[in-house]
């Protein structure tokens, strides 16, 4: 899960994978690694260098959902995100999809 955060992060701010490990002095390999296996769990001090570099809390990237299933949830709204971040999506367009995500949640329950 972690991998996805960073990978999220990494294209919300507009950070190319060189950029992003540049900036938190890590190697730009284990950066790829990372996003591209987000099971694996990296220290603490890569946590910190990456959350520091994205100015971010290193919390963001290590709290854990407590339910699986919101966990399998949240990654696939992430996947999701990160798709239309690469596809050109805009702020407004990620505010809009956020209002449609609360109506649908209404809708649910009402």
């Amino acid at each position: 899960m972690i991998g996805i955060k960073i990978k999220y992060m990494r294209l919300q701010q507009g950070l190319s994978i060189t950029q992003l490990a540049k900036k938190a002095n890590i190697s730009k390999s284990y950066l790829s690694y990372l996003e591209k296996n987000p099971a694996t769990n990296p220290s603490l001090q890569i946590v910190s260098k990456i959350a520091a570099a994205l100015d971010t809390s290193p919390n963001y990237f290590i709290d854990e959902t407590k339910e699986e299933v919101k966990e399998e949830n949240n990654q696939e709204w992430i996947n999701v995100l990160i798709d239309g971040l690469e596809d050109g999506m805009t702020k407004e367009d990620f505010k809009e999809f956020q209002k449609y995500i609360e109506f649908l949640k209404y809708r649910k329950t009402h």
